[in-house]
């Protein structure tokens, strides 16, 4: 047990350097090359953080695990809409971007929504809750559509590269960049191991563990990327980090799954899907609440209640 939680506090360690070297990495290089930081947030930021759960979750499908490897996703999606952005926002206003109000975050909603049907096999019919193959390629076509607008977008937003960020030597920036996704990765891997060990300890079951332990040790290096771009006023990297995560998580991770392997479903899977669409939901219409579109300290603090709830809920389920 000491050890176990020795190997934990190494791992928020880990996270916490390499979620201050990502950041300070992709700002420099954001600025270095004239794009904008919501760019780098959903590109090279979001699919860094992303990595332990595309990690988790394919090795969770070939070994058979489906309860881990889908719990995993839809848990570390909720995790990242409702306490990172609940989170950040109480520590400050989040302004969101025009663009990501009408199409990352839309995107983001789509993908949960495809997650539903193809789980309980709408367009099939049968009775079986399982993702396909076929489901796989259309989750890994529409990632391939996502990346083609981000490439897109890259063209549209070239901004002015400042002459101190241009003076940064590349190597450098890329060396902070990489060290800190290894960091980031080797960190959440220690998280998610000894917290599973903790959990196992209380008698706790494996979906339980896959929708919270896993789901939020997973997503720490999101969580720990946000609140550093936050502090370094970096609200952009914050957003795209969130969106691009739930977004990749869905189509790239569960698409890649899903290939190597059908990846089985259930219904209880449903009430954690119903809930992440409808806080996407609700983070749109807080776009409309206000006269900035942004989300408020009062929105964020609803956000993270109603995902403590719906944790309190969860255990009680189980």
């Amino acid at each position: 047990m000491l050890l176990t939680i020795t190997f934990l506090i190494i791992g928020l360690s880990l996270l916490l350097k390499g979620g201050n070297w990502l950041v300070s990495g992709s700002s420099t290089l954001a600025r270095r090359y004239g794009l904008s930081e919501l760019v780098i947030g959903l590109t090279i930021v979001a699919f860094g953080t992303s990595a332990p759960e595309l990690v988790v979750s394919t090795l969770a499908a070939v070994d058979s695990h489906p309860e881990i490897a889908l719990g995993n996703v839809i848990g570390s999606n909720n995790f990242n809409l409702f306490i990172i952005l609940g989170v950040a926002g109480i520590l400050s206003p989040l302004r969101i971007q025009e663009s990501s109000i009408r199409k990352e975050i839309p995107a983001s909603f789509i993908a949960a929504i495809l997650l539903l049907l193809f789980g309980n096999n709408f367009f099939t019919g049968t009775t079986n809750f399982i993702i396909s193959r076929t489901d796989a390629s259309i989750l890994l076509t529409c990632f391939a559509a996502f990346m083609f607008y981000i490439s897109k977008n890259i063209k549209k937003t070239k901004q002015i590269k400042t002459q101190t960020q241009a003076n940064t030597p590349l190597s450098k920036t890329i060396l902070f960049i990489i060290t800190g996704l290894v960091a980031l990765v080797a960190g959440g891997d220690l998280v998610v191991t000894s917290a599973v060990k903790l959990a196992r300890a209380f008698s706790l079951s494996e979906k339980i563990i896959a929708l919270t332990i896993v789901a939020a040790g997973t997503s720490l290096p999101e969580l720990v990327t946000s609140l550093v771009a936050i502090r370094k006023k970096s609200s952009d990297i914050a957003i795209g980090n969130v969106i691009g995560s739930n977004i990749f998580n869905i189509f790239l991770i569960i698409g890649t799954g899903g290939m190597i392997t059908p990846i089985k479903s259930s219904q209880p899977f449903n009430n954690d899907l119903w809930l992440l669409i409808g806080g996407t939901t609700l983070l749109l219409l807080a776009m409309f609440t206000g006269k900035k579109k942004q989300l408020d300290r009062w929105e964020a603090i609803v956000l993270f209640a109603i995902y403590a709830v719906y944790i309190v809920y969860a255990i009680i389920r189980d």
